[in-house]
């Protein structure tokens, strides 16, 4: 029995929805790594055996019932005398089925735990799918009593305090919270908050890795009893933490100090996070790789680098697809990018295709202007290009629109839309230049792409335009994006009402147009790729607007 001293595996690591036996493989795998460093217990991350979010996957009875055959084969090889396991799954109970976490030792299941706080808000809504448990008491783990609150238990004080009245003696939470720019040091205050309520030393361990919109950033820390760090794991990698806890002249349990990694600025984060994403939606569903259209312009850059530093330059393919109106520069600084990255870079002229549509069409046009119409007919053959290129290969059609055009609906239907995945979906323009700046000037540590300048500077300074007509710039339509981008964050992230925002110096006019346009283009982003989410809110998961919708905020 352990009375004065154990030792603790934290695994942050990567599950695949779905994947219960390769899931499994993982718990096996680092239980294997846990007991040669001597550990004897290995905590994973919320619902582990399943992966999360499992959405409407979790209501199928096979599912759940094919995880539990899993735990149970996971229970029995506890038997060797090795490591225990804290690792969760979906778990059937009569006519209930609760978010779980099993206590797995000497060969059986010791002990489950339900949730009992579930989050319906945002990205979440487990209410849905799951049953609230009731407060849990502590686990009985060879002398020692564990409080396993599982995620959102710790985000109010209710349970955690329930678990020390019972007589927890340390907390170990399995999480899975995913990541948005402002989330960590809100986790880290809100947990700080459940030590100081409770008095207990404290274990956050979190998933990491992307999960269609979702990326899970890991972060795992652990705190004493006094507040203090004593350990911090890195955010988007997967790793283990080991941690010796040994009691104190006064019994109460201590984290000896243990790995302590520093947390990457905003920049750094975002950046890891969209490349994350795009490289576990890629790797996840099968992907051979990527082909995405290469302007010359800088949503398109910035995408190509991104899918470089996931993927590595052999899985990713470019293609220039110019025009009448494709300007020099941008053929030029389309081909300086494709070099810059070493991916594999083709040029296909879509004059043929263009024109071929036009002359199908002047019967039905004929007597008509020409317009916007005949302008997207540009957009959607270079779609249908992409597409059929990812139809011949299999490599997925990366789309290249940033959330300040997905919010105006500024892109084409079955044109620049097109494609599987959107890394910059949740970056509005601005933060687009900004992040383009910081990747030519940083080289973030496990990224496949190369150092220095990968995007030409000439990109990030010139106007931007869509090239879909002579003397086009994208101001010709939009406001100034960093009016817009101010405007869109207010309207978006904020929910203002027009009077707020009025008092930040906008016009009242350019207010109306963009919440016109933002309202109107909402049938659009219903038909668009899936993307990372970075913001606070983000269009799919977290912003359900309705398409038919009259409302306008009025003075």
């Amino acid at each position: 029995m352990i009375k004065d001293q154990f030792r603790l595996a934290v695994v942050q690591a990567n599950p695949c929805v779905g994947d219960i036996s390769g899931n499994a493989e993982k718990v096996r795998h680092h239980r294997k790594l846990a007991a040669e460093q001597g550990a004897d217990l290995v905590l994973y991350s919320e619902l582990f055996i399943a992966g999360y979010p499992l959405e409407d996957l979790v209501l199928k009875p096979s599912f759940v019932a094919a995880c539990k055959r899993e735990l149970e084969t996971l229970a029995k090889e506890t038997a060797d005398g090795g490591p225990g396991l804290l690792v969760g799954l979906p778990w059937a109970e009569g006519e209930k089925l609760y978010n779980a976490v099993a206590l797995l030792d000497n060969g059986k299941i010791e002990g489950l735990r339900y949730k009992v706080d579930l989050p319906n808000y945002g990205v979440f809504d487990e209410k849905r799918v799951f049953d609230a448990g009731p407060n849990p008491g502590p686990i009985s783990f060879r002398g020692v009593r564990l409080g396993v609150p599982i995620c959102e238990d710790t985000w109010t004080d209710e349970v955690c305090e329930c678990l020390e009245e019972t007589g927890a003696e340390i907390l170990l939470v399995p999480n899975a919270s995913p990541y948005n720019r402002e989330k960590t040091e809100e986790r880290m205050q809100l947990m700080i908050s459940r030590v100081v309520e409770t008095g207990l030393p404290f274990v956050y361990c979190n998933q990491v890795g992307g999960q269609d919109e979702l990326v899970f950033d890991g972060a795992s820390f652990a705190l004493n009893h006094d507040r203090s760090l004593a350990m911090q794991l890195g955010q988007f990698t997967e790793e283990t933490g080991y941690l010796n806890f040994k009691k104190d002249a006064d019994e109460n349990w201590l984290i000896e100090p243990a790995r302590v990694v520093p947390m990457p600025d905003t920049q750094e984060a975002d950046w890891l996070a969209c490349v994350l994403g795009l490289k576990d939606y890629v790797n996840k569903n099968g992907f051979p790789g990527v082909v995405l259209g290469l302007s010359g312009g800088i949503d398109s850059a910035i995408c190509a680098a991104m899918a470089v530093d996931a993927l590595g330059a052999d899985r990713v393919h470019c293609i220039m697809l110019p025009y009448r109106y494709t300007s020099e520069e941008s053929i030029k600084d389309a081909k300086a990018c494709a070099d810059a990255l070493g991916v594999k870079y083709d040029t296909i002229p879509i004059a043929e295709p263009v024109e071929g549509f036009q002359k199908t069409l002047s019967g039905v046009f004929a007597g008509t202007e020409s317009g916007i119409t005949e302008e997207n007919l540009q957009s959607r053959s270079r779609g249908v290009i992409l597409m059929a290129v990812s139809n011949k290969f299999g490599a997925m059609v990366v789309t290249t629109g940033n959330k300040s055009e997905m919010s105006v609906g500024y892109a084409t239907l079955y044109g620049d839309m097109n494609g599987g995945f959107n890394p910059i979906k949740d970056l509005y323009k601005t933060e687009v230049y900004r992040l383009s700046d910081w990747r030519n000037k940083h080289h973030p540590v496990g990224v496949m792409g190369p150092a220095g300048e990968v995007i030409p500077n000439n990109i990030i300074v010139k106007a931007p335009t869509a090239e879909l007509r002579e003397n086009q710039t994208d101001q010709d339509s939009l406001p100034e994006y960093d009016v817009l981008d101010d405007i869109l964050h207010c309207l978006v992230e904020q929910e203002l009402s027009l009077d707020e925002i009025e008092k930040r110096g906008h016009s009242v006019e350019t207010i109306h147009r963009v919440e016109h346009l933002l309202y109107i283009a909402e049938y659009k982003r219903r038909q668009a790729a899936p993307g990372v989410k970075i913001t606070l809110k983000n269009f799919g998961r977290d912003r359900r607007y309705p398409i038919t919708n009259r409302f306008r905020d009025r003075n």
